[in-house]
């Protein structure tokens, strides 16, 4: 099936969905890579007098970024979010997304993000000026309401169409639920139904089996993972090859494993400097090593490290120690200063034939 939002083709209907502190630059290209269909930024606040911070200068680089480039927004003023569309315009966004789900007090206390759920009109006017501010296609991530009895994801949804929005992203939660419980998909299901535009589904879908099952049980368009990704690029190839074939990825070689973490950790440190991109790179690190489990002590030691140099050779030394256990070739530790020249070559060669 041919997906399209806007005048562009979705290369899958499987997509990353945006996550602050997440989906920076270097994983959304991490994630394209693997397959996913779209991969948005973090989410931008509309207010233009805080863009000129090194953070919300970072979330507006898109350099080397393949199209569609998707910019996220947040505000609650129309007027502001309008202006804010045009300037990622601009600035090289081909799509525009609304953030109207994030549930995190900081945002919600601004009535930014889900807190608008309360308000649809406000809802009305924000969505009509910023699909009048710009010619790109803009987009809508959600929830299904504010709590489990203001249930109004429906309503949302058709003053979304209403108002001339592209697509649709609802992640199957209230803002009350924040991420606990299980995320119910009936109201998912509900909206799909009533409504002409793409919509995606989003909420614990984690497996390419899961994947499979959503899509069947809510008849969306696509799929939308968040934190199912965290460590775990590769489950878009997973479920994209799952939803072709229906047959399931062998398991990557852990040769492929150490070469995608270590092509991530090049670009990390590229993109935010070696002292910011060693902090960054702790967090995925966990992540990564979320999916071996009894390699805490490995782990420990990688987030306490201080430098490029020896986080990204503590963690190749611990992979060549693994392979010469396992009978294999000793794999000598990397020089990151030595490699620095061949940073691309290794990346491209660490994401073929996945």
């Amino acid at each position: 099936m041919t997906l399209k939002i806007g005048p562009y083709t979705l290369p899958s209907n499987v997509l990353l969905a945006p996550m602050a502190g997440v989906t920076d630059r270097p994983f959304r290209i991490l994630c394209r890579r693997f397959g996913a269909g779209l991969a948005a930024s973090e989410m931008l606040s509309a207010d233009v007098r805080l863009w000129d911070t090194p953070k919300s200068r970072r979330r507006m680089d898109h350099a080397g970024e393949p199209a569609p480039r998707v910019v996220q927004i947040a505000g609650f003023d129309p007027e502001m979010m309008a202006d804010a569309a045009r300037r990622n315009v601009d600035a090289g966004a081909q799509i525009i997304d609304i953030n109207m789900g994030c549930p995190a007090k900081k945002v919600c206390n601004r009535l930014a993000g889900s807190a608008l759920l309360q308000d649809e009109e406000l809802v009305a006017r924000i969505l009509r000026a910023v699909v009048q501010a710009v010619a790109a296609p803009v987009t809508l991530k959600t929830r299904t309401g504010w709590d489990r009895d203001h249930k109004n994801g429906l309503q949302i949804a058709k003053i979304a169409q209403d108002s001339g929005i592209a697509a649709l992203a609802i992640h199957g939660r209230t803002r009350t639920d924040m991420y606990q419980g299980d995320a119910e998909h009936d109201t998912v299901r509900a909206i799909k139904a009533a409504v002409k535009i793409p919509v995606f589904a989003n909420g614990d879908i984690d497996t390419p089996q899961r994947a499979k099952q959503i899509l069947d049980a809510t008849g969306c368009d696509g799929i939308m993972i968040g934190r199912a990704a965290q460590g775990r690029p590769w489950i878009f190839d997973e479920v994209n090859f799952f939803l072709s074939s229906g047959e399931i990825r062998p398991a990557l070689a852990l040769e492929k494993v150490r070469d995608i973490m270590r092509a991530h950790l090049e670009d990390l440190y590229a993109f935010y400097g070696d002292q910011t991109g060693v902090r960054v790179a702790r967090k995925h690190l966990s992540w990564y090593f979320r999916q071996h489990p009894g390699q805490e002590d490995l782990r420990n030691r990688l987030v306490e490290i201080e430098t490029p140099e020896e986080q990204l050779s503590t963690l190749l030394q611990h992979f060549g120690q693994q392979r010469k256990i396992n009978g294999d070739l000793y794999l000598r530790p990397w020089s990151l200063k030595r490699n620095r020249n061949h940073v691309e070559k290794s990346r491209l060669h660490s994401t073929a034939g996945t």
